[in-house]
C-alpha cells in the first residue's frame, strides 16, 4: 500500500482545523486536514436542536468572513454555524478530506516526522496539529447506576424535550449548556430541577453593549491565566431567545427547583451538597463585578452610554434557595430523566507520544508541545481566555502556523548547508 506524504497533517475539521489551514496556506505550507465525519460535525449532531451561538455574530467569527444567516448582533443557530465553517473552508480552498478517522500517530524512529495510520490508508507527516478541540469524551459522573430506573443521558445526546419520557427532569450542571437546557425544559412545561455548582454568570448585555464587548474593552479576553481556584468554574451565558442574562433566581420564580451540587445516590434517593446559596451568591458577585467595572470604564473614558440601574438589583431568594433541598426521592418527585451537563474529557489515544500530563491533558506552551513537530489547537485557555472561541482559535492558529514556518526555515537551512558542504 502506498504512503501519502504531507507537510503538516491537521487532525480535525472544525473551527480549529479550518483556522489552522488558512494560516498554513498564507505561509505556503503544504498541509492536509483529516476529519472523521463532516466539517463542524459536533455542531450538527452533538448539540440540542435549538442551540444558538453564545456570542453575537459580529464577535464570534473569523476576521475574513461575516455570518450571512443573521445580522451582526444576532446569534446564529447551530446549522448556521456549521454552514459558516463549510463556506469558509470553501472560500480558503482548505484541503480537507472528510470521512477519514485517524487511528494512530507514531514518531518515526531515528528521524523527523510521523507515521500515521487512518481508516483510509497511511500517511507520513512532518508535523501534526491536533485540532480536535476540548469536547471529545462526554463525562457522566458515576453517581447513579446505569441500571437505575431513571433515564440518563449526557447533554451532548439531548436534542429536545420530546425525546424524554413523561415526567420531571433533573439537569446536573449550571454552565451555559445546563442553564439553557433547563430553561428549555421549563418552557416546555416539564417539571424541572437544576443542580447548580460553582459558576460565573456575566450579563448578556449592559448599558447597550453585549458582554463580549465589555470583556474586550476591559481586557478580560486577553487574560493569560485563570484565577487560581476557578479552574473548574463554568460560565452561564445564553444567546437563545435573542440573548438574555442567565439569572437562576428568575428561573426559580418561574417554577424551576434549584439544588446544590449533586453528591451521591442511595436507594432511589439523590443527595445534594449544602452549597447552593454560596454558589448562587458567588455568581451574583461575578455578575455585579462586571457591571461595576463597566461603569468605571464609562466614567473614566467619558463614553456616552445609557445608565441601567435596574441591572444592579438582585431579586430576593426564592424558597428553594432560602430552604435548600438536600435530598430527593426520584420516584416520589416523579423525576424520570437526568441530563448530565457535566462537561467533557480530552481523548488523544490516537497520538502515541509523551506529551500529556497524567490526567490526559496536553503539555504545551501556547499549543506548542515538548515533542518536535506536535502542536495542539482549540484548547480552553490555550493562550488566553478567548482561546476556545471562534475568533480566539483563529489567533492561536496564526501563532502555531508561525512556529511551523520558523521551524521549516531552520530545517531548510540545515538541508542547504549539508548540500553545500557535500559539494565542497
Amino acid at each position: 500500500m502506498s504512503v501519502e506524504k504531507v507537510g503538516t497533517l491537521i487532525v480535525g475539521g472544525g473551527q480549529a482545523g479550518i483556522a489552522m489551514s488558512e494560516h498554513l496556506s498564507n505561509y505556503g505550507e503544504h498541509h492536509l486536514i483529516l476529519e472523521r465525519s463532516r466539517i463542524a460535525e459536533r455542531w450538527r449532531t452533538e448539540r440540542w436542536d435549538s442551540l444558538v451561538a453564545n456570542g453575537p455574530a459580529w464577535h464570534d467569527r473569523f476576521p475574513n468572513m461575516e455570518f450571512s444567516c443573521v445580522g451582526a448582533d444576532g446569534f446564529p443557530a447551530k446549522e448556521g454555524v456549521a454552514k459558516y465553517f463549510e463556506d469558509y473552508a470553501e472560500m480558503i480552498k482548505a484541503p480537507i478530506r472528510c470521512g477519514v478517522e485517524v487511528h494512530s500517530v507514531i514518531k518515526k524512529k531515528g528521524g523527523l516526522g510521523f507515521d500515521v495510520v487512518t481508516s483510509k490508508g497511511k500517511f507520513e507527516a512532518e508535523n501534526i496539529v491536533a485540532a480536535t478541540g476540548p469536547f471529545q469524551r462526554p463525562i457522566i459522573p458515576p453517581v447513579i447506576p446505569q441500571d437505575a430506573k431513571v433515564h440518563q443521558i449526557h447533554s451532548n445526546s439531548y436534542h429536545n424535550p420530546q425525546q424524554l419520557p413523561e415526567g420531571g427532569v433533573l439537569v446536573v450542571g449550571a454552565g451555559s449548556s445546563g442553564a439553557q437546557i433547563a430553561d428549555e425544559l421549563l418552557r416546555s412545561g416539564k417539571k424541572t430541577y437544576l443542580s447548580v455548582g460553582p459558576h460565573q454568570r456575566p450579563p448578556r448585555s449592559y448599558r447597550g453593549r453585549d458582554f463580549c464587548w465589555w470583556l474586550g474593552v476591559l481586557g478580560k479576553w486577553d487574560a493569560t491565566a485563570m484565577e487560581p481556584g476557578k479552574e473548574h468554574v463554568t460560565i452561564a451565558v445564553s444567546g437563545s431567545h435573542g440573548g438574555f442574562t442567565v439569572d437562576f433566581r428568575k428561573l426559580a420564580s418561574r417554577g424551576m427547583t434549584l439544588l446544590g451540587l449533586t453528591e451521591c445516590y442511595e436507594n432511589g434517593i439523590l443527595h445534594f451538597a449544602s452549597d447552593l446559596a454560596n454558589n448562587i451568591n458567588e455568581g451574583d458577585v461575578n455578575y455585579l463585578s462586571v457591571l461595576q467595572e463597566a461603569d468605571a470604564y464609562v466614567e473614566q473614558n467619558g463614553i456616552n452610554l445609557p445608565l441601567e440601574p435596574e441591572a444592579h438589583i438582585i431579586d430576593p431568594d426564592p424558597d428553594c434557595l432560602a430552604n435548600p433541598i438536600r435530598e430527593l426521592n426520584l420516584d416520589e418527585e416523579g423525576i424520570t430523566s437526568i441530563i448530565w451537563a457535566t462537561g467533557y474529557a480530552v481523548d488523544y489515544q490516537w497520538l502515541k507520544a509523551d506529551v500529556f500530563h497524567d490526567n490526559g491533558k496536553p503539555k504545551h506552551e501556547r499549543g506548542v508541545s515538548s515533542e518536535q513537530g506536535i502542536y495542539f489547537l482549540g484548547l480552553p485557555w490555550q493562550s488566553r481566555r478567548g482561546s476556545a472561541f471562534i475568533w480566539g482559535v483563529w489567533h492561536d492558529a496564526k501563532y502555531i502556523a508561525d512556529q511551523i514556518s520558523k521551524q521549516r526555515n531552520y530545517l531548510n537551512y540545515h538541508t542547504e548547508a549539508l548540500a553545500k558542504n557535500n559539494n565542497i
